[in-house]
């Protein structure tokens, strides 16, 4: 059980880690929190999009994605329990400037926020369509306020250990399924070769590289993802069994050292789990949907998906897989909006709005926005109607975050390191490899991004085509007037 507030570093609930592996599986739960978020829009959607549309030609980018964010989540999580600071509150003692009360880091998670509302907008839309297969009489606008509804009473509850047994849960119910489908291709027309492996590992690059960033930003830990964890290894305990630091005691540093390692297992655990799924969820885009030429958009977005398992198992598992959606999309829903109102009552202490550190206080922040968040979510979807677009968008945007982590991971390791415990070499290897790979793969979507701008010409459209434009218009008004 974690202990009572865990955000208050009393010395009094210090505790020894366990010794044993056995001891340490109890201990886990914020990484199976994260997978339950990361196993949702990025694998079902984003992942499987990219596979439709690249073939296996970027298996590479999937697997280096969710290994190469892994030491930035280290690094968050080794700096809240030595600290026992949440993210914001350790990016408002980061080097320059603030504004109100918030460091200029924090400003800048804020501004990329619209893109990750599209990205939710897009995967509560997905929990709608699903629903409206199984009950068509409901429409998704419907299943939409539905499935915001529920989520919101879920979550206002604030209970941490009721969000990891239902994040576990939804995460198992979908993996079994995943797997078994990936399999069953071997004995179809959808066979996955050794050749097409070799494909997907020669490090080429997509053609349509938004694509290939959205899923690199949104497949593995994500830089928001990286923020969130921060606050479930607080309210698994983690800092505060390790308790205040007193520099020189030997007790304390024998508690730290243990802690991070729990969380150190922790962490891989998580990364092993979604990195198998999401390679399948990737091979099942590339060997089934890219074979048949379908790419899922709009509202057929579901039912294009729901193509790999039937081509795979057969038509009985359409149901099934429509089971599975659900899961995995409404898992991302309830973990996700479990992590926004925690991370934006904590922006809201920063900006002078509350006292995050007052218990009262904090609980009713989080039971208001675990309602708003929801609700806004739904009516962007339904305002927008494209959950691919708007997952992808919020993939670049979290990209965009990873900048941001990227700038304090590095602070975090040679500011603020508490000198008795600094990592040793292979930990900064693996540190600088992370940044190395994330700002390269910023640079190159820049460079791309604009080079693609400069080369756009205005499209010339002839006459006739002008004409039949006219008429297709014209037709429309007069069928909406009918309507």
């Amino acid at each position: 059980m974690s202990p009572r507030d865990p955000y208050a570093l009393d010395p009094s609930l210090a505790e020894d880690p366990p010794a044993s592996w056995s001891g340490r599986l109890k201990y886990l739960g914020p990484g199976l929190v994260l997978t339950a978020s990361i196993v949702g829009s990025g694998e079902l959607i984003a992942t499987t999009s990219l596979g439709a549309r690249a073939g296996f030609t970027a298996l590479w980018i999937i697997l280096v994605s969710c290994a190469v964010k892994v030491a930035l989540q280290l690094q968050f999580g080794r700096h809240t329990i030595l600290t026992g600071e949440t993210c914001l509150t350790a990016f408002n003692k980061l080097p320059g400037p603030s504004f109100r009360g918030a460091h200029w880091t924090i400003w800048c998670w804020l501004l990329i926020q619209p893109l990750k509302m599209l990205q939710m907008g897009g995967i509560v839309g997905g929990v709608a369509m699903v629903l409206n297969i199984f009950i068509p009489s409901v429409n998704v606008a419907v299943w939409c306020w539905v499935v915001a509804v529920v989520a919101a009473m879920m979550v206002s509850g604030e209970s941490y250990r009721f969000i990891e047994r239902v994040c576990v849960a939804l995460v198992v119910a979908f993996t079994a399924t995943t797997l078994i489908s990936v399999f069953s291709l071997q004995w179809t027309e959808y066979a996955v070769s050794g050749g097409d492996f070799v494909e997907g590992l020669r490090f080429k690059l997509p053609a349509d590289l938004m694509i290939a960033m959205g899923a690199f930003g949104l497949t593995g830990v994500g830089g928001d993802e990286i923020m969130q964890y921060t606050y479930w290894l607080i309210e698994k305990g983690y800092a505060a069994r390790t308790g205040p630091r007193i520099p020189g005691d030997p007790a304390w540093e024998r508690r730290a050292r243990g802690w991070i390692n729990v969380m150190y297992f922790d962490a891989l655990v998580s990364m092993v789990v979604y990195t198998v799924i999401t390679a399948a969820f990737y091979l099942l885009g590339a060997a089934v949907l890219h074979a048949r030429g379908e790419t899922p958009e709009g509202y057929a977005t579901i039912n294009t998906l729901a193509l790999m398992y039937t081509e795979s198992l057969g038509e009985w598992a359409r149901s099934v897989f429509m089971i599975g959606a659900f899961a995995v999309l409404f898992s991302t829903v309830f973990s996700a909006l479990a992590a926004w109102t925690r991370v934006f009552t904590d922006a809201a202490g920063k900006l002078g709005m509350i006292d995050f550190l007052n218990v009262a206080q904090r609980r009713r922040t989080i039971t208001l926005l675990a309602w708003f968040f929801p609700l806004a979510w739904a009516t962007i979807f339904l305002v927008y109607k494209e959950p691919v677009i708007m997952v992808t968008l919020g993939g670049m945007g979290t990209a965009a975050i990873l900048l941001v982590i990227v700038f304090a991971a590095v602070n975090f390791r040679y500011r603020r390191e508490v000198p008795e415990m600094r990592p040793g070499r292979f930990y900064d290897l693996a540190l600088w490899i992370s940044i190395a790979a994330i700002v390269a793969v910023a640079i190159y979507g820049a460079q791309d991004g604009l080079r693609k701008w400069q080369n756009q010409k205005p499209a010339q459209v002839s006459p006739a085509a002008e004409a039949s434009i006219s008429a297709k218009t014209q037709a429309d008004d007069v069928k909406t007037q009918a309507e």
